[in-house]
């Protein structure tokens, strides 16, 4: 029996428990520890890391807790115990995914993240094991469920942004402060995860282009829906050769032929362009426990069956050179304002 610690007991790791549970712990693997600041009624809940850390029982160490402080430093420290760490947090991959994945190797363990891109959808693993034998140039993806409900809502109900933030706030889609969301900056870790993987060196999140959709209206929708367009928005990380790569979020015009436009609602979509195999797309649920917590268990069993289940396909520290992301010409509203158009 292997046994496990969720650190966090959120969405995600309570969703992971809940499946570990209903699957009978897939045979071969148990939750010892749920690290937690709460007081919960579980007699596996402890408050002191150490405990995890130090108790070699414990393989592989569920990292939900989200953020950077508690996450990073716990994160680093189960690597440096030889433990397996498996994690859903975009933020800390995006920011110090080559570190953490450097630790893992020097401790002969395992640092895996399916989870932060795209939530239930394969993604990682497809972009590090099937696609390798190719060179990705071309990422392009909805990443946020949040901000596709809402530009969801607006078009097919003829609503405010405003409007439609309240009711996805309403169904748990958007938080609180959607900011993260609807601002774009949730989808540009997204992005820079899968372009440091495609490119193999950092593209730290702050060092690119991010737009998000406050500004979006119905007219717009209405617009571009008339000119044959679906509105989304999209994180992109794309190279050509000669010239510095580009990766960037914002909002795009995409027309109602690509199978990009009929991505609706919470779903999430990412197309990957490989030099042979042309373009291959994932599509699901982006977020929530069920979907998350998939992934997560993947990952685990990833962990206990592979030595590098990455294929060796991490990314250097050192930062990558990018190019801004060039002008919104492409399509302009009867109002004047301009906005990027997806090419095929």
């Amino acid at each position: 029996m292997t046994k496990i610690a969720i650190l966090g007991y959120g969405i995600v790791g309570a969703g992971v428990d809940a499946v570990l549970r209903e699957a009978g712990g897939f045979g071969a693997l148990a939750v010892k520890y749920i690290l937690d600041i709460r007081d919960l009624s579980d007699s596996r809940v402890v408050k002191d890391f150490s405990l995890v850390e130090n108790d070699p029982e414990i393989a592989v160490v569920v990292e939900s807790i989200g953020g950077r402080k508690a996450a990073y430093d716990f994160t680093k420290r189960a690597l440096a115990a030889k433990k397996h760490v498996v994690t859903s947090n975009k933020e800390l991959v995006a920011e110090n995914g080559a570190e953490l994945l450097r630790l893992a190797k020097e401790n002969g363990v395992n640092y895996l993240f399916e989870a932060s891109v795209g939530g239930g959808i394969p993604i990682i693993h497809p972009l590090c094991q099937c696609m390798g034998a190719n060179v990705v140039t071309d990422i392009v993806g909805i990443l946020n469920g949040t901000s596709n409900y809402i530009l969801t809502h607006m078009e097919r109900e003829g609503v405010s942004f405003d409007t439609a933030l309240k009711e996805a706030q309403k169904l748990g889609y958007a938080e609180a402060d959607p900011s993260a969301d609807v601002d774009g900056l949730d989808c540009a870790r997204k992005i820079c995860i899968l372009a440091n993987l495609a490119f193999g060196r950092h593209v730290p999140p702050v060092n690119i282009s991010v737009e998000g959709i406050r500004g979006i209206t119905p007219a717009h929708l209405r617009e571009a829906s008339k000119a044959g367009y679906a509105l989304k928005l999209l994180g992109r990380a794309h190279k050509k050769a000669g010239e510095l790569p580009r990766v960037y979020t914002a909002p795009y015009l995409v027309p109602k032929t690509h199978p990009l436009a009929a991505v609706t609602d919470v779903f999430n979509a990412v197309v990957l362009r490989g030099s042979v195999t042309g373009d291959v797309m994932f599509y699901g649920r982006g977020a929530g426990a069920r979907p998350t917590a998939s992934a997560v268990i993947s990952d685990i069993l990833d962990c206990l069956r592979s030595a590098d289940p990455l294929c060796g396909r991490g990314w250097s520290a050192d930062p990558l050179d990018i190019a801004p992301p060039g002008d919104a010409a492409g399509f302009t509203f009867s109002n004047g304002d301009k906005m990027r158009v997806l090419d095929s």
